[in-house]
């Protein structure tokens, strides 16, 4: 595809950069509106859009590296070339998580409302980043003869050169789109805070699981299996998530429930 979007004497802008920037910035936008509707200032969600864009870089990056563990102990600075591709967002997910969690408790803030608020916007920046990947050929897909497969013939492109391969890249996209798209209707009708975050996790991670089985890379296997990591990660998200929703609604329903009013 096209892995540089343009250069500017030295300069050279890396495509797959310029849609991982667009998808935080677009991601922001949604929760910045979101929240306005539910009475959070801007100043407070740009403090905790940062923690969230830093984090999730890290994470995602981390992610990728620990899959990776025999290149990047060879090239070490290849570890900080994030525009070239190699972000785990299972991994980005579970850091964000951790250090939200502080972030939240140490400010008094509303853990699984605040959750809530910027689900749709981490489904479309996914979204967005996937295009990224899509032009830097990174995450590419298996070998295929399906109609809309793509061959990917710039030298810089980190796919396979001259194969046609699944173009993961944009499954992972349009399930991310998709997935805002539901998101943001589970916003609008949400009946108990934490709702909308948990289903991010568990559809999420079901595209994952279904996605992973046509990714080309190697990601790592688990031992004795066909299961990558990222596919036992994203299992591990869905199981957590699934039963997490069932402890809330189980919770809810004792909360409603009618007292015992009958008599001896």
């Amino acid at each position: 595809m096209h892995p540089e979007l343009f250069s500017i004497g030295p300069l050279t802008i890396p495509t797959y950069g310029f849609f991982v920037a667009m998808g935080f910035a677009v991601a922001l936008l949604v929760t910045t509106r979101i929240g306005k509707a539910h009475g959070l200032e801007s100043p407070q969600i740009m403090d905790m859009g940062f923690i969230i864009i830093l984090c999730a870089i890290i994470g995602s990056r981390l992610g990728y590296v620990l899959l990776n563990p025999s290149y990047y102990l060879n090239q070490p600075l290849d570890i900080f070339k994030t525009w070239e591709g190699g972000l785990v967002f299972s991994g980005g997910i579970v850091l964000v998580v951790l250090v939200m969690s502080w972030y939240l408790k140490r400010h008094n803030l509303p853990y699984w409302k605040t959750a809530d608020l910027w689900a749709p916007g981490m489904a479309i920046g996914q979204a967005i980043g996937r295009i990224g990947c899509f032009m830097a050929g990174c995450c590419y897909g298996q070998p295929t003869d399906v109609k809309w497969c793509v061959v990917f013939t710039h030298p810089k492109s980190l796919a396979p050169h001259d194969i046609c391969l699944h173009p993961t890249q944009l499954y992972s996209s349009l399930a991310g789109f998709i997935i805002f798209a539901i998101l943001m209707l589970l916003t609008a009708k949400k009946r108990f805070d934490g709702q909308v975050f948990i289903w991010l996790i568990i559809l999420h991670s079901s595209a994952r699981l279904f996605i992973e089985r046509f990714r080309g890379d190697y990601r790592g296997l688990i031992p004795g299996t066909e299961m990558s990591i990222t596919q036992l990660i994203a299992l591990l998200l869905l199981i957590a998530a699934v039963i997490t929703l069932f402890v809330i609604k189980s919770r809810r329903k004792n909360d409603v429930a009618p007292p015992n009013t009958s008599k001896q």
